[in-house]
């Protein structure tokens, strides 16, 4: 079995449909992956979908029990380990859950995912210049990712660098596939609205001190 499991394609529609989906889309997923990996006696799969369809119905202590179990079957799942670092997050558990990224990233250093959701939480922990070198690392290895650069952007606000969020957005816009995400495009070009009157607000400031 290779380090991004039996079923990569599903996993990958798994991870589009919890990012920009919906939860019906997800637990469907997440089902299907159950019912592949049980015909297919692959046990380590099978512990990974059921941490899954746990996940969706927001049962996290049970899920990171069969994320536990995924990687006891393949110790180089790093989704094991990212999706446990999630639920960790969502209990709280903060420096184990960058614990669980790292752990993540060492057993498999080529998975995208989780060097951006290690960066997503240190964005959101204030540590935004380490999570820049997340989502850059994320997009070395994954260069079309339309949610790293939102989240890039999100970094660059923070830090104040009104001009490198703008073109982080304007990138997320031509990543996401036409006519989809709808609601995503409204708020990223409500931001970008934004950016640029402040933008504009900087120039006539400096004209008028010049």
């Amino acid at each position: 079995m290779g380090k991004h499991g039996a079923f990569p394609v599903l996993r990958k529609k798994l991870d589009d449909a919890i990012t920009y989906g919906s939860k019906k889309d997800a637990l469907r997923l997440a089902k299907e992956g159950l019912r592949r990996s049980i015909k297919a006696g692959l046990a380590g799969e099978e512990e990974y979908f059921r941490g899954q369809v746990e996940i969706v119905r927001g049962r996290y202590s049970y899920a990171m029990e069969h994320f536990d179990a995924a990687i006891r079957h393949n110790p180089f799942d790093g989704a094991a380990y990212n999706d446990r670092a999630l639920c960790m997050v969502e209990l709280g558990v903060l420096e184990g859950a960058l614990e669980y990224f790292d752990r993540g990233i060492e057993a498999e250093p080529d998975y995208a995912t989780v060097y951006h959701n290690k960066g997503w939480l240190l964005n959101n922990i204030g540590r935004h210049t380490q999570a820049l070198a997340c989502f850059e690392k994320t997009l070395e290895l994954e260069p079309g990712r339309a949610v790293t650069y939102d989240n890039l952007a999100d970094a660059l606000l923070n830090l104040g660098d009104l001009a490198g969020a703008l073109q982080s957005y304007k990138k997320v816009l031509k990543l996401l596939k036409p006519g989809s995400c709808r609601g995503i495009r409204k708020n990223i070009k409500q931001q970008m609205r934004t950016i640029e009157k402040l933008l504009s607000d900087e120039r006539d400031n400096h004209a008028k001190k010049g």
